[in-house]
């Protein structure tokens, strides 16, 4: 019986991370959360021949799994990280015609989009300055009024159920 050698040599995942863009005020004013959650975000680039960048997708969920932190903090960290320049969202989050979310797609900035004429990304962290944010696109709200089976009230409810609405 011979050996299955499809899977023994597996090229390992790596990111570049460059000292230079660590060494700049956007680098610093990062939370440490947003400064472990950039190199996840660039293990999403796919390379040089296959650029995806502006189209990279990494949820929130995902990231607070990876970082091992909460939702509300890696929100925060991708926050953080458009703020001070790293990423840009392309595409926001949605939800999709059956209901399955939608993670954003962001653009970093530290690498050229496809198709550009520029051999550099755009590099913004490096025109942030302390108290000049970047715009930060944030999700939107599916559920303005904030009711959930939780919240609402139990005639709501029970009303709700006899109808088949929740």
């Amino acid at each position: 019986m011979g050996r299955d050698k499809r899977n023994e040599y597996k090229a390992e995942h790596y990111t570049k991370m460059i000292r230079s863009h660590m060494e700049t005020p956007a680098w610093r004013a990062l939370s440490p959360t947003a400064q472990a959650l950039y190199p996840w975000v660039k293990f999403e680039w796919k390379g040089p021949k296959n650029n995806n960048n502006g189209k990279i997708g990494l949820s929130v969920r995902q990231a607070a799994d990876r970082l091992g932190v909460n939702i509300k903090t890696a929100a925060r960290a991708f926050h953080d990280l458009q703020a001070k320049g790293f990423l840009v969202v392309t595409r926001p989050a949605s939800l999709g015609l059956h209901g399955e979310a939608k993670s954003p797609c962001f653009e970093i900035t530290e690498i050229p989009l496809p198709h550009s004429d520029h051999n550099e990304g755009r590099k913004l962290f490096r025109q942030w300055k302390d108290g000049q944010d970047f715009p930060v696109q944030k999700a939107a709200i599916h559920n303005p009024r904030g009711h959930t089976r939780n919240t609402l009230s139990p005639k709501t409810a029970r009303t709700c159920s006899k109808n088949g609405n929740v």
